[in-house]
C-alpha cells in the first residue's frame, strides 16, 4: 500500500523529530513512501540555507513523485465539486494532494488533517507532533 508523505512529516523528519523520523525511515525501508508534485515544490521553495538543502536534495533523492495525471485531476475536481455543493472549500494544493492518492488507494500520511477531513474515502494517518 502506498503511503504518501505531506510536506509537514517531511519537514519534521528533516528537522529530526523522532516520530517523523521514524515513520519515514520505516516507509523509505518497505518502498511505500512516495510524494506529490506539491509536497516536492514546497519542500524545495522552502529551502534556502545550503545545508538545508543538501539534506532536503538527499531525502527527495530517495522518494518516488506521483505523476498528476488525468485520474488524479478527475479525482481531485470530484472532491472539490462535492466540498462546493456542501458550501466548503479546499485549496488547490490540498485538492490535488487528495486527488492523487484518491486515484492511486494511497494513504495520505501528514500532521495536519484539518484540511482533508472528512473526504469520503480518503485514508489519512495522522501523525502526531513529536
Amino acid at each position: 500500500m502506498l503511503i504518501l508523505a505531506d510536506s509537514d512529516v517531511l519537514i519534521d523528519a528533516l528537522r529530526g523529530r523522532p516520530l517523523a523520523w521514524a515513520r519515514v525511515a520505516t516507509g523509505l525501508a518497505t518502498g511505500t513512501l512516495v510524494i506529490s508534485g506539491v509536497t516536492l515544490l514546497e519542500l524545495l521553495d522552502g529551502t534556502t540555507a545550503e545545508e538545508d538543502r543538501e539534506r532536503v536534495e538527499t531525502l527527495l533523492a530517495a522518494l518516488p513523485v506521483l505523476p498528476f495525471d488525468r485520474a488524479a485531476a478527475e479525482a481531485a475536481e470530484t472532491v472539490r465539486r462535492s466540498l462546493r455543493e456542501e458550501g466548503r472549500e479546499i485549496g488547490l494544493a490540498e485538492s490535488q494532494i487528495a486527488g492523487l492518492c484518491l486515484s492511486r488507494d494511497a494513504t495520505l500520511l501528514t500532521g495536519n488533517a484539518a484540511p482533508f477531513e472528512p473526504l469520503a474515502g480518503l485514508r489519512i494517518e495522522v501523525l502526531p507532533a513529536s
